[in-house]
């Protein structure tokens, strides 16, 4: 439901960055280099398999956060300690039109304490082992092999870690044999605080180069790439001014090949652009910021206010099957 007319060309030639603008048209004369890029932008990317559950990706997909932690930034300790409650939220997330419920037991907040992977898997693994047997496409968020295992095993099929397999030495092996999807997301350190770091000279090169780079690495290590999802990490050791910027070019990372997921719901970014508004008032910045993102083709993006956001999609879609039906 998207479509272009030029590209930009973008060369790197030492510290010069020359930049042009080449219609379609004239595509079949770029470099090689570049033909590869122009094919990664225009391909399909293929469904994610999630268990019994298909997520295509040929239309925009929410993954809804579910923390079951006591110290998460935005909704640390709302659900509580009961797996029926929080079973009953997840629910209410599908049938708000979730295709994704991402859950997390370690938040990975700015400070947030690093928890004992046993913690970790007692907070997670009830509630997967409940929403599994609703049929739910379920991914869990965490960095260490441990919690993986566990939850795979209890349900899910999805790897979503922030350092992107890099915290444990195992976890790349257990991404490998889980054959399901995993979400890489770039951020300046895959120590125990991922927000560590983070002086770029040019953010939008440097987190592109390291996600490709990383993408490789785990595509050679034996996880297909069709299974690989790429987060650029909006919020993790970045500036307001970073984040702004790979917002506003978000597109570019579609010329790696992978999916797109993409999140900055409730992030400090919003309350920053809005007289610092706190976390739980920061839905209408949330919803843009996200239909921004599906706006340069994201395929998924993680928020917090599912029936929101997904109400924004199905408008964004009305809008652009109109315009695709008086275009033809």
């Amino acid at each position: 439901m998207l479509w272009f007319t030029a590209v930009e060309l973008i060369v790197r030639d030492g510290q010069r960055i020359i930049r042009s603008i080449v219609p379609v048209a004239d595509c079949d004369a770029l470099p090689d280099a570049a033909q590869q890029i122009f094919a990664n932008l225009t391909s399909a990317r293929a469904p994610l398999q999630m268990g019994a559950r298909t997520i295509r990706l040929d239309q925009p997909q929410v993954m809804a956060i579910l923390n079951l932690t006591p110290d998460s930034f935005s909704d640390g300790g709302k659900l509580g300690d009961d797996p029926d409650a929080i079973t009953a939220a997840g629910i209410a997330l599908s049938a708000a039109g979730a295709a994704i419920l991402d859950i997390g037991g370690e938040s990975t907040r700015p400070g947030a304490p690093v928890v004992w992977e046993g913690d970790e898997i007692k907070r997670v693994v009830p509630t997967i082992e409940r929403l599994a047997r609703t049929g739910a496409a379920i991914s869990i968020d965490t960095r260490k092999a441990a919690v993986m295992e566990a939850s795979l095993a209890a349900g899910a099929s999805m790897i979503n870690d922030v350092s992107a397999l890099l915290y444990d030495d195992r976890s790349l092996s257990v991404a490998v044999s889980s054959n399901g999807p995993v979400a890489l997301m770039h951020a300046p350190s895959q120590g125990s605080d991922p927000h560590k770091g983070g002086d770029y000279d040019d953010v939008l090169f440097a987190v592109y180069d390291w996600l490709k780079a990383r993408v490789a690495a785990v595509e050679a290590a034996g996880v297909a790439r069709s299974r690989i999802v790429i987060d650029p990490g909006i919020g993790f050791g970045k500036s307001l001014s970073d984040n702004l910027t790979l917002i506003n070019n978000l597109a570019l990372f579609h010329g790696i090949g992978c999916p797109i997921l993409f999140g900055a719901s409730r992030k400090r970014m919003i309350g920053a652009l809005s007289n610092e508004a706190a976390a739980d008032a920061r839905l209408g910045g949330s919803v843009f910021l996200a239909m921004k993102a599906i706006e340069q083709g994201a395929q998924i993006v993680r928020v917090h206010d599912v029936a929101e956001t997904v109400q924004a999609i199905h408008v964004w879609r009305g809008l652009r099957d109109a315009a695709l039906t008086a275009a033809t």
